[in-house]
């Protein structure tokens, strides 16, 4: 009985010394899912427990593994009660063979599985290398980034910025201050960007400049751009310039490889080097040939000193005069209007050139891929000429500009009219443009041309300006009006320009000039080519040759009117003051009849062709603009 006594006091001390060990020493909670670091390979392992101190040692090409991922370095440290690892030496993760991290130190939480690595940290998905002076790692959510600065590239690409994050899954990368992308054709700085690497494809979410080898430069707050394509799609009045010229636009599309750029709304071209701008809802650019179309309301404005030029029409185009060219007017029949819906891809355009046959096929791109459909619009948008026999005359005149042509100077001749007689010449005035080292440029503005500035207003078909000899050719229908008072038309109109003011007007076939002398009450003179010359912005005098026949309204020294002449002769010239008719000259041949003031025959006081077409006369520059 002593001896069950004696074993059953020693069971009791037994379980109550496991009691209080297990107390004293609590078993290890189990480890988190997918948190577990096994360990595959160490030259050397070094285990060191001390108090609360529970830490493993790796020497030597040591390599762990956590679920897909494995570790590799030359030497590493194990916490094993927080989980975490700190890793030294030629450091390489490898995330399923699909992401690879490098450095030279690795500081790893097994429990979070973000790594931060320093010292040529690197990360790479096989297309994409990100390098920097730290690196860190989500290993759940797959997202590189880095906060001291860091670098990126991609084929010819090289991205850099203070700060960046990148998502490996959908391949994007979200640069942030100090954002410079480099690429052999362009550069493009900005504060923040967001970049697909996959794609290629640079979204603009903050203001940016992309500067490109042609010595243009863009300038945007939002759109993308794909770098691989060199496509572009900007919005919120994107700007590009080069050194002559400047566009902008409410959205503008570009394409690298053709040099195309294509505006929408509110589009503003300025030919800075000529102080000209173009204004439009639509545009297209090629920025290789230098050129614009604009449509929907353009206007034309030539600055000047005193008083700018306003120019609308339904189309208005400019290209540049190269070396070599000469002024005969481009044909620009079958040239393409701009579709009324936004394009997506402008690689079909070639060029906005105005050859004899122009055909551009516009490619839109639905959203996520291919081209949709394709739109050809054919059709004449323009005939300058009526007739070959109009075409044979725009030939020979423009082959005299291209020389040295001066007008002959008229015979010293007595007036033969009862003003004092007195002698004049005519100036002899060449035609040729100076030499300039500027670029020369010439602009086509094509139906219901309208023109207008404080000195002089014009209507026509179609219109053609060229830089080289700063002439305004008018075509089909032309009429001028100058000095507010005097109407002058023609079958074709050259008005030849200095410092891009009005110096001389040439009304070539059916010339004709009408001046309102009161109400109802005309002077009017025609002939087969009728010469005006201007003074200070005012029309000064004119000269009439052949079949020259005229009807004028006589007033005596208070104002009051006397006589109407009527005549017929050779030439005539026609003296103008303060924008009235004073003087009429006429020249051999002459041959008319006066009538009293109060017997003029009413139904004789019209030359054949009369036309008052003052309601075709633009009002104001406010006209143009709606």
């Amino acid at each position: 009985m002593h001896r069950y006594i004696k074993s059953g006091i020693f069971l009791a001390v037994t379980c109550l010394l496991a009691f209080t060990a297990s107390a004293q020493f609590p078993a290890k909670p189990a480890p988190k899912t997918g948190s577990v670091i096994e360990i595959i390979h160490a030259d050397t392992l070094i285990m060191y427990e001390r108090d609360s101190v529970s830490m493993t040692r790796f020497v030597g090409s040591a390599q762990f593994r956590q679920g897909s991922t494995l570790f590799n370095c030359d030497s590493a440290i194990k916490n094993n009660k927080t989980n975490v690892i700190d890793a030294y030496g030629n450091i390489h993760i490898n995330q399923a063979d699909s992401v690879h991290i490098y450095g030279n130190y690795l500081n790893y939480d097994a429990n979070t599985r973000i790594a931060l690595l320093q010292d040529n940290a690197k990360l790479t998905d096989g297309k994409v290398t990100i390098t920097g002076p730290e690196l860190q790692y989500d290993m759940n959510a797959k997202i590189g980034s880095y906060t001291k600065g860091g670098r990126l590239v991609n084929g010819k690409s090289v991205l850099t910025s203070d700060e960046g994050y990148y998502y490996t899954e959908p391949k994007d990368m979200h640069f942030i201050r100090n954002v410079l992308l480099v690429d052999p054709e362009y550069t493009l700085s900005t504060s923040e960007l967001m970049y697909n690497t996959g794609t290629k494809i640079a979204n603009i979410i903050a203001p940016t400049t992309i500067n490109s080898n042609d010595k243009s430069t863009m300038y945007a707050t939002s759109g993308y751009y794909d770098t691989e394509k060199g496509y572009g799609n900007f919005g919120n009045r994107p700007t590009i310039e080069d050194s002559t010229s400047t566009i902008t636009a409410d959205n503008i599309e570009m394409d690298k490889i053709t040099g195309m750029a294509y505006a929408t709304g509110n589009m503003v071209y300025r030919d800075t080097a000529r102080k000209m701008s173009l204004l439009a809802n639509k545009g297209i650019a090629n920025q290789r040939e230098k050129t614009i179309l604009a449509t929907q309301k353009p206007l034309l404005i030539m600055e000047k000193n005193k008083d700018t030029l306003y120019m609308a029409a339904d189309t208005l185009f400019s290209g540049v005069i190269k070396p070599g060219d000469s002024l005969s007017i481009p044909s620009v029949a079958g040239l393409k209007r701009i579709p009324d819906g936004p394009t997506k891809n402008l690689h079909s355009i070639k060029t906005i050139r105005p050859p004899d046959k122009f055909s551009a096929t516009i490619s839109p791109v639905t959203k996520g891929d291919s081209i949709a459909k394709k739109q050809t619009v054919a059709g004449n948008v323009m005939m300058f000429m009526a007739d070959s026999a109009l075409t044979k005359t725009r030939q020979k005149l423009d082959t005299g500009l291209v020389k040295n042509v001066k007008i002959a100077p008229l015979p010293a001749v007595v007036m033969k009219d009862s003003l004092p007689g007195i002698k004049h010449h005519a100036d002899s005035v060449a035609l040729t443009a100076p030499k300039d080292t500027t670029e020369e440029r010439y602009i086509l503005a094509y139906h219901n041309v309208r023109v207008f500035s404080d000195s002089l207003q014009a209507v026509a078909d179609s219109v053609f300006y060229s830089s080289k000899d700063s002439t305004f050719r008018l075509y089909r229908d032309p009429v001028i009006w100058s000095n507010n008072s005097t109407q002058l038309s023609g079958d074709t109109i050259l008005m030849f320009t200095k410092n891009q003011t009005a110096d001389k007007m040439l009304l070539k076939n059916n010339g004709f000039i009408i001046n309102e002398a009161g109400p109802g009450m005309y002077n009017q003179i025609k002939g087969t080519t009728i010469t005006g010359y201007v003074k200070e912005e005012t029309l000064d005098w004119m000269h009439v040759e052949g079949n020259a026949e005229t009807i004028n309204y006589i007033k005596d020294n208070a104002g009051a009117y006397m006589s109407v002449n009527k005549a017929q002769c050779a030439s005539i010239d026609i003296f103008f003051r303060k924008g009235e008719v004073y003087k009429v000259s006429l020249f051999k041949d002459v041959d008319g009849v006066n009538y009293p003031f109060t017997k003029r025959p009413m139904d004789q006081l019209q030359l054949e062709n009369f036309k008052w077409d003052k309601k075709r006369q633009p009002k104001s520059k406010y006209e143009l603009m709606q």
